[in-house]
């Protein structure tokens, strides 16, 4: 059961682009820059972010997609049957900067498996993390360079983000953990 409302339509696509401008900001421009969407929510996120750099410097970045799948530590208690999404970067990650984008960040999991994903494909010049929701309770030490909004959570709330690609909807909501 949905207990707040803590982005709307309007705040979620303000902070996808108060992020763009920030990447654009930290790296001088969009020169040698790539997004890369975490599946599943990572990669409409990416995709959005890459649309309003390139509206905003005339220059688009690259794109591409990631699937960690087979680098979550945590593989064994998902599924006997993982979906497998399919990575797709079709250009040289080597001696560019990466920025990964992803919709929540929480124990940091998901971003060190895509950090051991992205260095088995080449050696970009810097990686950096782009996230739309902070929600705390780090187990990792891994911090995002970019963040649409930090939202304090207890570890018994969900955080739900919707993303109109794929939910039909664009918000991001919590809720408390069933039972």
């Amino acid at each position: 059961m949905e207990k707040a409302l803590i982005m709307d339509s309007v705040a979620l696509d303000r902070a996808l682009r108060r992020i763009a401008h920030e990447i654009i900001e930290k790296n001088k421009g969009a020169k040698d820059l790539a997004l890369i969407g975490i599946h599943r929510r990572g990669v409409p996120i990416a995709q959005r972010i890459t649309e309003y750099i390139e509206q905003f410097e005339g220059v688009r970045p690259m794109l591409g997609t990631l699937d960690i799948t087979f680098y979550r530590d945590d593989l064994s208690l998902l599924s006997d049957h993982p979906v497998i999404k399919g990575t797709d970067i079709a250009f040289d990650l080597n001696k560019i900067t990466v920025v990964l984008c992803d919709d929540v960040l929480y124990t940091g999991r998901t971003a060190r498996a895509a950090l051991d994903a992205i260095m088995d494909l080449g050696r970009p010049n810097a990686i950096q993390l782009a996230i739309l929701v902070d929600r705390g309770h780090r187990e990792l030490p891994i911090r995002a360079d970019y963040v649409g909004k930090n939202i304090p959570t207890s570890r018994n709330e969900i955080v739900h983000v919707h993303i109109k690609e794929l939910d039909g909807i664009d918000n991001v909501v919590i809720s408390d953990l069933p039972g």
